[in-house]
């Protein structure tokens, strides 16, 4: 895979960046959106499959990217194909600021410290080159403005963009209802971006028992689901063992320093 692309990942974390305050928006669910941005961008590399509701490696040939490539030989390991919302509800510690940091060594941020209360050290990161950050945010407006299918990455980006929340932080207010209710709607435009956002959205409403059926081809049903938002499901405990978590935390928490 060229670096020379900007991953899906690296790109949802720069629209959830707020330019005046150096925060990003929606972190917790963020989060989940990261994981799940993985896999699809995994997906279209060619190296994981849906199954059903459940991911599937196909090629485990490594991508080049080292987080992808921790994601992917992680997958590789459980030896079977893994339910998509308890691959992103395993936590995944470290995996936002992983990304924070390859996005500043590539100069696409700058780290700006500071301290909360004159005593708590923290750190802001603000977009050094805010043209990056407005082409991708063009080609969201420009999908939800034209209506014309967009292609698979602006696809899955718009499906995890409402996933985690950006919505309101996108498009806010009522004057950016209509903009909101069309970003939800692209959901069903990549299917492989439709399972994800949709196990992004279960794992957040504590949904994960439950078998989903695998999302039917664009313009299908997987567009009326997205539309109706998945809060009325039954809560349950629990998303994976507790072996398989603490690997995954292992190895997550070392691609900080790929």
């Amino acid at each position: 895979m060229g670096r020379s692309r900007r991953t899906i990942p690296e790109e949802l974390l720069l629209l959830a960046l707020d330019p005046a305050t150096g925060t990003t928006a929606q972190p917790q669910s963020l989060d989940l959106g990261l994981a799940g941005a993985q896999l699809v961008e995994l997906a279209l590399a060619g190296r994981i499959a849906p199954d059903g509701d459940r991911i599937a490696v196909v090629m485990p040939r490594p991508t080049g990217d080292p987080t992808l490539d921790t994601a992917l030989e992680l997958l590789r390991r459980r030896g079977s194909p893994v339910r998509a919302v308890h691959w992103i509800g395993g936590p995944r510690l470290g995996l936002r600021q992983t990304y924070l940091t390859h996005l500043e060594r590539c100069g696409m941020v700058h780290a700006v410290a500071g301290q909360m209360c004159g005593v708590l050290p923290t750190t802001r990161y603000q977009a050094t080159d805010t043209a990056i950050s407005r082409e991708i945010r063009a080609r969201l407006d420009s999908a939800i403005r034209t209506g014309v299918p967009p292609d698979p990455r602006t696809a899955a980006l718009a499906a995890l963009a409402h996933a985690v929340g950006l919505g309101k932080h996108l498009y806010p207010g009522n004057e950016g209802r209509s903009s909101r209710s069309r970003l939800r709607d692209l959901i069903r435009h990549d299917p492989m971006g439709g399972l994800v956002a949709h196990a992004v959205m279960d794992v957040q409403n504590g949904v994960a028992a439950q078998p989903r059926r695998a999302p039917a081809a664009a313009g299908s049903g997987a567009g009326a689901h997205g539309a109706g938002g998945s809060g009325r499901r039954t809560s349950v405990r629990g998303t994976a063992s507790g072996q398989q978590v603490a690997q995954g935390t292992a190895v997550m928490a070392r691609a900080g320093a790929s």
